[in-house]
């Protein structure tokens, strides 16, 4: 009996789709808002985006500061390059501006071995728990 109901119900809901052009619409759609070629620029420049961004955070993990701020806890660093594919491109973006304002500071003089050690760890865990997060 509910079965019944449920395929009829089915069905007109279907007709009044029909009805109303909503299936005709879906189907027959050629004018689209975004064009392929669009959507293939938007896809290229999101992927070099991310690209220019895990490329900023590397470089930055591999300069000298950052080495001899770990010292002996270089192993922490492959950690964080193993985890920074997994990151969305939003939490990409915001670690290589931090790393990014960390050079700028460090260039200036403005942090101390200690300091620079502190944010390291603090990125990284950042880093780590962002992917715990995601998977």
């Amino acid at each position: 009996m509910i079965q019944r109901i449920r395929v009829s119900c089915s069905l007109i809901l279907f007709v009044l789709m029909l009805h109303s052009g909503l299936v005709r619409q879906c189907v027959w759609a050629d004018d689209h808002l975004v064009t392929s070629a669009d959507l293939h620029k938007m896809l290229i420049d999101s992927a070099n985006s991310r690209e220019d961004n895990i490329g900023r955070i590397q470089r930055f993990l591999s300069s000298e500061s950052a080495h001899k701020a770990l010292g002996e806890h270089k192993n922490l660093l492959v950690k964080i390059d193993k985890a920074l594919p997994y990151l969305s491109d939003d939490e990409l973006k915001k670690l290589a501006v931090e790393t990014q304002q960390i050079e700028h500071d460090v260039a200036a003089g403005a942090l101390t071995n200690q300091e620079i050690t502190y944010i390291i760890i603090a990125l990284a865990t950042a880093v780590i728990i962002l992917v715990i997060v995601a998977a």
